[in-house]
């Protein structure tokens, strides 16, 4: 895992929230998208992840944690990849079995965002598309679409955590601190990112 030391950490939040405080509103776009399996990760890593940057006053999207009763959840995801400068993909051992993950995964990449992988108790070579059964069976376009996402994903250098062996204290520095590194470089390369024609279907 890439390690950056405390002096590097204060001063990546020291750029990040060097105009003071953000004021997190619903009309702002979000800073960082945490693309996640759910019965995997929320209650542990991505949960911790979108409290901890929260906290830094970085404008998180975890599903459930950024919507209310009667928001749309697919337009409401879709609108946040769009807006978001960065992406977090926590891929774990149940990811491939979600449409929505890799529905998520695809659109982040095809709108150009930066994409920071975890791979979370899985090794890259571990990530493929996984049909349960005749209501997980997708049309050749998503097929097409989700393997060359999971491809993409997988040759994209990110962190690696085995929960049985490795520090969650550790996972959570680096993860945190790869996050305001992106969103420097998105800043200094001139946001907004990701302004793109692709016109993205519903999900099967």
């Amino acid at each position: 895992m890439q390690r950056f030391s405390n002096s590097v950490m204060k001063n990546m939040n020291r750029h990040v929230l060097r105009d003071g405080p953000r004021v997190l509103t619903a009309d702002r776009p979000c800073d960082v998208f945490i693309n996640h399996r759910g019965i995997d990760t929320k209650k542990t890593f991505s949960g911790l992840l979108f409290q901890y940057l929260s906290h830094l006053d970085i404008k998180c999207f975890l599903d459930r944690k950024s919507m209310k009763p009667g928001d749309h959840l697919f337009d409401n995801i879709n609108r946040a990849i769009h807006g978001c400068k960065v992406g977090v993909a926590v891929l774990s051992p149940r990811y491939c079995l979600s449409t929505y993950c890799l529905h998520e995964l695809a659109l982040m990449l095809e709108t150009k965002k930066k994409v920071i992988p975890i791979f979370y108790d899985v090794v890259p070579s571990q990530l493929h598309i996984m049909c349960r059964g005749s209501s997980m069976a997708y049309s050749s376009r998503d097929l097409e679409r989700y393997s060359w996402a999971l491809e993409e994903v997988r040759n994209i250098v990110g962190l690696i955590f085995d929960p049985s062996r490795h520090d969650w204290s550790e996972l959570l520095s680096n993860a945190s601190s790869a996050v305001i590194k992106s969103l420097m470089d998105v800043e200094e390369e001139g946001w907004p990112r990701g302004i793109s024609n692709v016109i993205s279907e519903k999900p099967n």
